[in-house]
């Protein structure tokens, strides 16, 4: 019986940012040590970070890279470490994994397949290496082998897929078994999305098995670079069972999953498998041979760790909460913001927003503990406050104000200084309905003609909105904190926001998310909460109310989906027509049998006010502030939904849709 102590290490990296990452590597390897682990995986690309974008072309990252990866040879005395890197060989740059052993270099296998599609871009900077090709790379004076290999180190075969290499039809896992692997180590960079760390361990578990191997993964945590979110996935399987799991969207900086394999055990499980083909051919220049004496281990009991939160009855709410938290506590340290600000208007996008980071102290704490929680964030605390709790940290570090009308009603304004009163924000009234007065005579002044409702009802709306930025802004300067923006992923895709207005801000953490999931997950918040949080009560102030702008004079009853249509309509032909690519015929036809109850000429209607809408808006979505990866239905057109900005704007598609409608009435 052949036993060794493995372990996936998870870290929170941070590009181009040497020091962090370099800390992070460094702690990985030490506790893995302390934890007797001898082999350890650690995350793609982790020692420049994933998301270095078009820094990846900078020859000065990459031999600083390097530079890196000869600091951390000596850290792995004893040990066998995986670490990534970009790497250039014959004329183009590589995604790679250096195989360290007991502290000397060993080489390096380079990524074959690339993630180029949804939020991933990686074929701009990388390219693929070619499935069982072979080479020679020079690092500082020393050639060493590059490719497609496998490393045999001390009489255990250790291969890799690197993240997008085990997502694939072809992944290289089945040659690797057929040229005799023990081990196969995934160091992975996979953002989140709701439900995708299943997907994972199924390739995963059906990895082990059917390669009769152990399996490695680790993945990275946290807000990386901007909008991605990463989980903290780890996860070691051999055989087909799942020996062992970490914890998810975590605030620690680094943390080990580890279990003890019985390498014998997945030999003689390969060797008893009928359909099982070796490669018999005797060519082993793919095979690098390394002397390495694996200390004797004693045989110990895994842990497969299941979240308490992630059994919870609402797993989507828990995983919505934990990584908008998760990537807003990154988002503020990493972009050494002193806290937040939000234009708080009682109404249940914003009031999500300062839920969210509500959640996001609360659940620092819990895990981390108050005092390494400062520790942690202790530059993003204004000079000369030593905030004793929670409660006194969340007033210097959420600021709140509602901003006031004609238009505005008592019950916002009572919901927003509810909410901020319950969650320990320091808050503002501001009247700003002098402005708007003042903006509505200098322009009605200049143009010749006073401004009325009648005719220039959009004008007079966007107005109100506009003019509430200056101010916020102003106090997000005077804070140097982060202004959050207020816009959800709905009113995104028909343009229902003010440009320079609610769409105002330096991170949007909801524009990722629909409004008719936003309300379901408010009221979950309120009643139920994160697990170990709690609920927030005072959410059921806004819970109670319609969504309203609160533009328009009272007297005229404005809601959303007055003005829109419904909520749930809105987001399922926003998912037929944006992330389906059905066009307006195709995607009224879809409505019609999920929402029978609701007329041909009325779904119509609002089939093509949607279309009308989405293509007129696209520079709006241009414009608005980073966002969050969520799910597939982002609509984000940096990183996931692109659409001309200047297109025709589906007329023909269109007339087609009326003409069926106009026949359908006769």
């Amino acid at each position: 019986m052949k036993l060794v102590k493995v372990a996936a290490g998870v870290l929170n990296q941070t590009p181009i940012d040497w020091a962090n990452n370099l800390k992070t590597i460094q702690g990985a390897i030490e506790q893995a040590r302390s934890s007797d682990c001898t082999l350890l995986c650690l995350p793609e690309l982790c020692i420049t970070g994933y998301g270095c974008e078009d820094a990846f072309h900078s020859a000065g990252i990459r031999e600083t890279a390097i530079e890196m990866l000869m600091e951390i040879l000596p850290m792995t005395t004893g040990m066998v470490v995986s670490v990534g890197l970009p790497l250039m060989y014959a004329g183009g740059i590589f995604n790679t994994a250096a195989l360290i052993v007991d502290g000397a270099l060993i080489g390096f296998v380079a990524k074959q397949h690339l993630a180029g599609d949804g939020i991933h871009y990686e074929p701009r900077w990388f390219k693929a290496w070619p499935a069982g090709v072979q080479g020679e790379v020079e690092v500082n004076g020393v050639e060493y082998p590059i490719g497609d290999i496998i490393f045999d180190v001390g009489g255990i075969r250790i291969g890799f897929e690197i993240c997008e290499d085990a997502w694939v039809g072809t992944r290289p896992g089945g040659s690797l078994a057929a040229r005799g692997t023990d081990i196969i180590l995934n160091p992975s960079a996979s953002h989140f999305a709701f439900g995708k760390h299943e997907v994972r361990k199924r390739f995963v578990l059906e990895g082990s098995r059917a390669f009769n191997v152990t399996y490695v993964y680790a993945n990275l945590v946290g807000n990386e670079s901007g909008r991605a979110i990463f989980d903290g996935d780890a996860m070691i399987a051999s055989g087909g069972q799942l020996l062992a799991t970490g914890n998810r969207l975590f605030f620690e900086m680094q943390k080990l999953t580890t279990a003890t394999v019985n390498v014998e055990a997945t030999r003689m499980a390969r060797a008893r498998t009928g359909s099982f083909e070796p490669s018999v051919d005797g060519d082993e220049t793919d095979v690098i041979d390394v002397g390495f004496d694996w200390p004797d281990c004693p045989l110990t009991r895994s842990a497969v760790i299941d979240e308490d939160w992630e059994i919870d009855t609402d797993l989507k709410a828990e995983e919505f909460c934990r990584a908008v938290a998760l990537a807003l506590f990154d988002y503020m340290r990493k972009s050494f913001s002193r806290g937040f600000v939000v234009s708080l208007s009682g109404g249940c996008d914003s009031a999500s927003v300062v839920a969210l980071v509500y959640a996001m102290f609360r659940l620092a704490e819990h895990e981390l503990g108050f005092e390494k929680m400062i520790e942690r964030i202790g530059h993003c605390i204004p000079k000369g406050n030593q905030p004793a709790d929670s409660t006194e940290l969340t007033k210097l570090l959420l600021t709140t104000v509602y901003q006031a009308t004609e238009n505005s009603g008592d019950v916002t304004q009572n919901a927003a200084e509810a909410v901020a009163q319950e969650i320990g924000a320091t808050h503002y009234f501001f009247d700003v309905q002098p402005m708007v007065d003042n903006y509505r005579a200098v322009v009605s002044k200049a143009i010749g003609q006073e401004l009325n409702w009648d005719d220039h009802d959009i004008t007079l709306q966007n107005i109100q909105a506009r003019v509430r930025s200056p101010s916020v802004w102003m106090l997000a300067n005077l804070n140097s904190a982060l202004l959050l923006s207020t816009s959800n992923r709905s009113e995104a895709a028909v343009g229902y926001a003010t440009m320079d207005g609610d769409t105002s801000g330096g991170v949007s953490p909801i524009a990722g998310i629909d409004k008719a999931y936003l309300r379901q997950w408010l009221i979950w918040m309120e009643q139920t909460g994160p697990l170990h949080i709690g609920p927030l009560p005072s959410l059921k102030t806004v819970n109670d109310q319609q969504p309203t702008a609160e533009l328009r004079p009272p007297s005229e009853n404005q809601t959303d989906e007055s003005d829109l249509m419904p909520y749930e309509v809105l987001d399922a032909i926003e998912r037929l027509a944006i992330r389906d690519k059905l066009v307006p015929m195709e995607v009224l036809e879809h409505m019609r049998v999920e929402f029978p109850e609701v007329s041909v000429q009325q779904m119509g209607a609002w089939t093509i006010r949607f279309f009308s809408l989405w293509c007129r808006n696209q520079w709006k979505r241009e414009r608005y502030a980073p966002s969050f990866h969520l799910d597939d239905k982002n609509l984000d057109p940096k990183t996931w939904c692109r659409f001309p900005i200047l297109s025709g704007g589906f007329q023909k598609e269109l007339q087609v849709l009326r003409a069926f409608l106009e026949n359908q009435s006769v």
